[in-house]
C-alpha cells in the first residue's frame, strides 16, 4: 500500500473514533440535524475502517506466516506458502475495494434519470433508430427493475421517433446510465435501400439526474412562457378535447421542455418543470465539465450532444465504443438490453482515470 493511501485511511480512522464518541454523546439527541448528520457521515466511513481494519489484519498474517519459512520442515513451508498466497490475493482485493471507496462521490449516482432520445442526421432511417434506442434502454430498465414513465414523443413517419424523452425510475439508475450521453451512430442497409447500400444515420441521447428538491435550482416565474395544447398520438378521444399538454421555455437559456403524459394539466405542468430543473442543472453541469481536469472529461465527455460516443455496425455485428475503444461482436442481444458489460468497462475506465487523477 502506498504511503499516501495509508495516510488518507488512518485519517479516516481517526474521524470515525471522532464522530463514535460524539454519537455515544447523550446530549447529541437534542439537535436531530446534527445527529442525523454525524449519522449519514459515519455511516459512510465504517465500511472504509472495517476494510482498513482487515488489511491491516492480514498484513500482520502474512508477516507472521513469512516466519515459518526458515522452518526446517518441509510441510510446514508448504502450508506457510500457500497461507501466504492465499493471504495476498485477499490483500489485493481488499486495496481495490478501498482505493475505490476512497474516490469522490457523484451525487447524482442514486437519482432516477430523464432519458431524451432524438433523431439525428439520417432522416427516415435515423428516427428507426431512435426507437432502437428507445427500445434497448427499456429492455435494460427491464432486467434492472426499473420503471418507465413516458412523458413525451414525436413519432416518426416511418416509424421510430424524431423525440421521445421518458423518465427511468429505480436504484442506482443514473450511476448505470450517466455514461450513455451523446451521439449514437448506427451503420446499416435502410429497407428502402435497393441497391444493399451501407447508410449511417445517427441519434443523440442525454441523461439528466432527477433533481431531488426545487432549491437545488431556482426557477424565476417570470423567465418563463407556458404554452398548452392538445396531446397528440394515443391516448383515445380525451386528447381531442382538452388542451392538457403543457411546453414550458426558460428564457434566458432558450431551453423548452414538453409534456403530454397524463391528462391532467397541472400534473403534466409539475413533470414539464421537474424536466426543466433537470435541464438547467446538466447546463451548469457541463459549464462546470469544462473547467474540469482533461482526464475526467476525454471520458465523461463535455456533454456536447454531438460528440459521437458509439458506433452500431449492423454488417459487422459489433458495437464500438469510442472513448474507451472497446468492440463487442453481440449487436442484437446488445439492442436487446443486454448493454450491462459495456457499462461496467466504462464505469471501470472512469474509475480508473479517478485514481490516476486523486493520486490514490
Amino acid at each position: 500500500m502506498k504511503t499516501s493511501l495509508r495516510e488518507k485511511l488512518e485519517g479516516i480512522s481517526l474521524k470515525y473514533h471522532e464522530i463514535e464518541k460524539q454519537l455515544a454523546d447523550p446530549n447529541i439527541y437534542s439537535d436531530q440535524k446534527k445527529f442525523k448528520d454525524l449519522s449519514v457521515e459515519f455511516s459512510k466511513v465504517e465500511n472504509i475502517v472495517k476494510q482498513f481494519n482487515q488489511y491491516n489484519k492480514i498484513e500482520k498474517n502474512i508477516e507472521e506466516s513469512k516466519e515459518l519459512l526458515g522452518s526446517d520442515d518441509n510441510d510446514i513451508k508448504d502450508m506457510a506458502e500457500n497461507e501466504i498466497k492465499n493471504l495476498k490475493e485477499n490483500l489485493d482485493e481488499l486495496l481495490k475495494g478501498l482505493e475505490l471507496s476512497l474516490l469522490p462521490e457523484d451525487p447524482n449516482d442514486e437519482n432516477n434519470v430523464f432519458l431524451e432520445i432524438r433523431a439525428g442526421t439520417g432522416g427516415l432511417e435515423a428516427a428507426l433508430f431512435a426507437g432502437d434506442l428507445f427500445k434497448m434502454y427499456c429492455r435494460y430498465a427491464e432486467r434492472n427493475n426499473w420503471n418507465i414513465e413516458k412523458l413525451t414523443e414525436s413519432p416518426g413517419d416511418h416509424g421510430g421517433f424524431k423525440q421521445i424523452v421518458i423518465k427511468v425510475i429505480g436504484k442506482k439508475v443514473y450511476s448505470n446510465l450517466k455514461f450513455e450521453s451523446g451521439a449514437h451512430r448506427v451503420q446499416r442497409v435502410p429497407e428502402t435501400e435497393s441497391q444493399g447500400r451501407v447508410h449511417t444515420s445517427a441519434a443523440t441521447v442525454a441523461v439528466l439526474p432527477e433533481v431531488d428538491e426545487i432549491e437545488d435550482v431556482e426557477i424565476n416565474n417570470d423567465e418563463l412562457r407556458i404554452d398548452t395544447f392538445r396531446a397528440s398520438g394515443a391516448g383515445g378521444q380525451h386528447v381531442n378535447k382538452t388542451d392538457s399538454a403543457i411546453r414550458i421555455t426558460h428564457l434566458p437559456t432558450g431551453c423548452v421542455v414538453e409534456c403530454q403524459d397524463d391528462r391532467s394539466q397541472h400534473k403534466n405542468k409539475a413533470k414539464a418543470l421537474n424536466l426543466l430543473k433537470a435541464k438547467l442543472l446538466d447546463i451548469e453541469r457541463n459549464n462546470q465539465i469544462k473547467e474540469q481536469s482533461k482526464l475526467r472529461k476525454s471520458l465523461v465527455g463535455s456533454g456536447d450532444r454531438s460528440e459521437r460516443i458509439r458506433t452500431y455496425n449492423f454488417p459487422q455485428g459489433r458495437i464500438t465504443d469510442h472513448r474507451i475503444n472497446i468492440t463487442m461482436y453481440n449487436l442484437e442481444d446488445f439492442l436487446d438490453g443486454n448493454i450491462q458489460n459495456m457499462i461496467t468497462s466504462l464505469v471501470n475506465e472512469y474509475q480508473a482515470q479517478l485514481l490516476i487523477e486523486e493520486n490514490i
